[in-house]
């Protein structure tokens, strides 16, 4: 593909894209027929749109415009019986963009090749150079799938299958910083950028990839949006002053970063409902009754759902935190979390004693090393 003919695309005016932004999705898989389904799921917007197309020997399509590229995702229902949370569905994305979007296959999804457009062009030369590592994680999670609950439990087990995710998570991640580089007129680029910074992405390391980019892709509306996520990440990185905030505890009595100053502090995002956050946990508890002699201590602030202070307040009894604890309740929009820019959980951030942020998602044992570096414990 022309990187000038993307450029162009996102030059267009908007009234353009209504005119002439009619789309056409033509899927063939060999070996898939009724009574299997394929869906369209695509935004923007809260409110997600479905559309559904009967696969018919192998082929399926779906028509519509859209105002602006948009990313969408086809999902395929092999049963026929309509999409269920309870089995496993394929699914892959696309861009919804003017013209016809060709999906092709020998049998799968997995092994789909997209064309037909410039960014749906793009992105499959992104999935293809991903292929290798998205096997090796496929792989991995075969291997943990497949352990016993002894086996899940042990120490060496988990620390194993830890090293090996964070090695393939590596390849990804030179996969996708090669390719924008690469293609830095392309808002597939963007997306790339994304997915690289992963759960707990850093200002400094994301900062000159985006301004790598074409002009044309910064000041998409998409590339404005990601502009201010960079913003919030630039005010809570290592080094910054941890910015101020105020919520509610277990009893209702406001509590604020703030009058924690002058000691070492880790702010903790968690939820009573996230799994990697209560086996987390208890290596918060150790760190905390080490060195709460230290001038150190923990501060949680819970993503927990509206209508759910049971379930945080038992979760904390259950744990033993028996630190200070704020929530307001709101799930993913606790005002906290996106004032942080948190986005996944767990996350924390060591404040020092003059508000400082000195450290960022520390967790197991490399937590008290830390704490014990900065406070001079033992």
């Amino acid at each position: 593909m022309k990187f000038q003919s993307t450029v162009l695309l996102l030059a267009c005016p908007l009234l353009v894209w209504a005119q002439n932004g009619s789309y056409t999705v033509n899927g063939k898989l060999n070996g898939v027929s009724a009574p299997a389904k394929a869906y369209l799921r695509y935004g923007p917007g809260p409110v997600m749109k479905l559309d559904s197309s009967q696969i018919q020997n192998g082929t399926f399509s779906f028509k519509g415009t859209v105002d602006k590229p948009t990313q969408a995702t086809i999902l395929i229902d092999r049963v026929g019986t309509g999409l269920s949370g309870r089995r496993p569905t394929s699914s892959e994305m696309i861009y919804l963009e003017p013209g016809t979007i060709t999906i092709t296959s020998p049998d799968s999804l997995d092994n789909a090749v997209l064309s037909g457009t410039p960014l749906n062009t793009d992105y499959q030369k992104l999935r293809v150079a991903l292929k290798p590592s998205i096997k090796k994680m496929a792989l991995l999670m075969n291997d943990y799938q497949k352990a016993t609950p002894q086996q899940r439990t042990d120490k060496a087990f988990r620390e194993s299958l830890d090293n090996q995710y964070e090695v393939i998570e590596a390849e990804q991640r030179q996969v996708r910083a090669d390719f924008i580089k690469a293609n830095p007129n392309s808002p597939v680029s963007l997306y790339a950028l994304q997915r690289y910074g992963g759960y707990a992405p850093d200002y400094a390391d994301l900062k000159p990839k985006f301004d790598g980019l074409s002009e044309a892709v910064r000041t998409s509306a998409d590339g404005q949006a990601y502009a201010k996520t960079l913003t919030t990440l630039k005010v809570t990185s290592v080094g910054a002053i941890a910015p101020d905030f105020t919520q509610a505890d277990t009893l209702g009595k406001a509590v604020s970063l703030r009058d924690f100053r002058g000691k070492y502090v880790l702010v903790d995002f968690w939820a009573s409902w996230c799994g990697p956050c209560r086996q987390e946990n208890p290596n918060v508890v150790k760190a905390y009754n080490q060195y709460k002699d230290k001038n150190f201590t923990v501060l949680g602030v819970s993503l927990d759902r509206p209508g759910a202070k049971d379930a945080w307040i038992n979760a904390i009894h259950k744990d033993n935190l028996t630190w200070t604890q704020v929530s307001d309740l709101k799930f993913w929009d606790n005002e906290v979390a996106r004032q942080y820019g948190i986005r996944s959980i767990p996350q924390n951030f060591l404040i020092g004693p003059d508000g400082t942020i000195v450290a960022k998602n520390i967790r197991g044992e490399a937590l008290s090393k830390k704490i014990a570096e900065v406070t001079g414990g033992n």
